[in-house]
């Protein structure tokens, strides 16, 4: 991913707050193959920090995840922007988004590795489930869990970047700003909020 340095993302702090937020990434290997899934992210083991997922046994994806390359895409809000909401032209149409790339090392976890990866997901949306033998007994899970793989990326390095038209003078900003939060559209409130939340493309706005 091409990042200018006036649109990288700077702070591992938000780094780490993007990939939690947006967890539902892609992983694609050397191969060209992808697989969506969800990961967390542990910021404090390696020098950059370990992405854990898991998949079906049966996808044959997981032999190019043992010892291999990999990139692990996170994309959060994004949506259309009208040259039509600057203050002033000549401007052309675009596309405001962030993203981050992990580039890594994949291998496999063994069976109480893969059990620790897929608790901890767990324990992220929905901790109570943890103690539910109701609703997940430990012999349905240990069924379940004989069809997946766990493993992990180690990360060696990260794009991450905010593509939000900071760059542009302030009436421009604040015009593209007040648009989105104006639209029906629920990317364009996203990608409004998410720039409320960071304060970048807003203009002097607060």
């Amino acid at each position: 991913m091409f990042v200018p340095k006036n649109l990288r993302i700077q702070e591992k702090e938000h780094i780490a707050q993007f990939i939690s937020e947006h967890s539902f990434g892609v992983v694609v290997s050397d191969t060209l193959d992808a697989t969506h899934i969800p990961f967390t992210f542990k910021q404090e083991e390696g020098e950059q920090g370990v992405l854990y997922g898991h998949i079906a046994r049966a996808n044959p994806h997981i032999q190019q995840l043992t010892g291999e390359n990999a990139l692990v895409i996170f994309s959060g809000p994004h949506a259309y922007i009208s040259p039509s909401w600057y203050e002033n032209g000549p401007g052309v149409p675009t596309w405001n988004y962030a993203a981050v790339h992990c580039k890594g090392r994949a291998s496999l976890l063994n069976d109480d590795e893969t059990i620790q990866a897929m608790d901890d997901l767990v324990a992220k949306y929905e901790p109570a489930l943890l103690d539910n033998k109701t609703l997940m007994p430990e012999e349905y899970q240990d069924k379940l869990r004989r069809g997946v793989v766990g493993f992990k990326v180690i990360i060696e390095h990260i794009d991450a970047k905010e593509k939000l038209g900071q760059q542009r003078k302030v009436p421009d900003q604040q015009g593209v700003f007040k648009a989105l939060q104006e639209s029906a559209e629920l990317g364009d409130i996203q990608l409004a909020n998410y720039m409320h939340k960071r304060q970048l493309g807003v203009g002097d706005i607060q």
